[in-house]
């Protein structure tokens, strides 16, 4: 059993606030956008030993999964992940033409899918996944959303988007749910504004998810959450960000099919410890809810342990740390504590 210490990471649409306070460290007026646990490179964790520290990765090896803080004061990016396939097609071509792996318009970091959960921490915003054509022409209609509605019902749902994401700059519609005001004030005629039309809005309550497979286009709005994935770094984006876009080939991965209510709500297994059922045995997650006395024993190669509330006196607030198949840990207190693995 090993005290983790997570990586910072600055991105602009941070939050100035939950992740200093999470950690008990003064803010500094930058956006803080995520905190890292894991043995990603791009933000490598260490682990705590008798003289001083060491890399995680020399403790458990090269983990498949990565677990975040995220904290969202300003929209993500309109994105979508590939698929394993995909992802290692996408790979090869671009080391065959020598985009180097760190360069700005690389797309495809690895070669692996990038399934993920995100579990509020607080009230959280998303746009994800498509609605039924016949559910959005509703909406059309009832909020005089024409041009939108002419090009969705006489093209289908993946021209309607190939549209509104190749041309423009576009004529927003006036009347729109504040959410979509709040991106079209940000990014005025932007087409991913009518592509977020179409798409479910949520709010999530604590302790509420999403699960994110291949195709799944999405984009964060605002909130605090958990987030458990695959450690891979393939993000396919179409709008609303300074990073690099690609339309085309956000096109060729999203998936332009209606999904019911994305929210995943947790179930609990026996009292106090909750799962969340999610359709990849790339990683798993379990919500402890402490409340006096309890054991966690690591049945994986190797399990993070998040603490996000509370004190169980071996885990507080904002600690995390890294056990072993057959370790164990004792709780005692009032806590919520995340416990996350992966197949390695």
């Amino acid at each position: 059993m090993h005290l983790l210490r997570g990586v910072v990471q600055h991105y602009d649409w941070g939050d100035q606030q939950f992740i200093p306070e999470f950690l008990s460290t003064e803010a500094d007026a930058r956006p803080w956008a995520e905190l890292w646990f894991g043995t990603h490179r791009g933000g490598p964790s260490l682990v705590k030993n008798a003289t001083g520290s060491q890399p995680l990765e020399q403790l458990t090896g090269d983990l498949s999964f990565l677990v975040k803080i995220i904290a969202a004061n300003k929209p993500l990016s309109l994105q979508t992940h590939p698929t394993d396939e995909q992802a290692a097609s996408g790979f090869q071509q671009e080391n065959e033409i020598g985009i180097s792996l760190d360069a700005p318009q690389r797309i495809y970091r690895d070669a692996s899918a990038k399934p993920e959960l995100l579990i509020a921490l607080t009230s959280f915003d998303a746009i994800c996944g498509f609605r039924s054509i016949e559910e959005s022409l509703e909406l059309c209609k009832r909020f005089g959303w024409v041009q939108l509605a002419e090009h969705l019902e006489s093209d289908g749902l993946a021209e309607c988007v190939r549209w509104a994401l190749t041309t423009g700059p576009h004529q927003l519609p006036a009347q729109m749910p504040a959410w979509a005001g709040r991106l079209a004030s940000m990014y005025p005629g932007n087409g991913g504004v009518l592509v977020a039309l179409l798409m479910h809005h949520v709010r999530l309550s604590p302790g509420q998810a999403l699960f994110l497979g291949a195709g799944n286009a999405h984009a964060y709005l605002s909130g605090s959450g958990v987030e458990v994935m695959s450690s891979s770094d393939n993000v396919v984006r179409a709008a609303f960000t300074k990073k690099y876009v690609s339309v085309d080939e956000f096109l060729a991965v999203a998936r332009f099919e209606s999904i019911p209510s994305p929210v995943v709500d947790a179930t609990e297994v026996i009292p106090g410890r909750f799962t969340y059922p999610v359709s990849t045995s790339r990683f798993g997650v379990e919500r402890i809810e402490v409340a006096g006395e309890t054991t966690v024993k690591a049945t994986h190669h190797a399990e993070i342990l998040v603490c996000t509330a509370g004190d169980a006196t071996t885990i507080r607030r904002s600690q995390a740390w890294v056990l072993r198949n057959n370790e164990s840990i004792q709780l005692n207190g009032t806590a919520t504590v995340f416990r996350t693995w992966g197949t390695h």
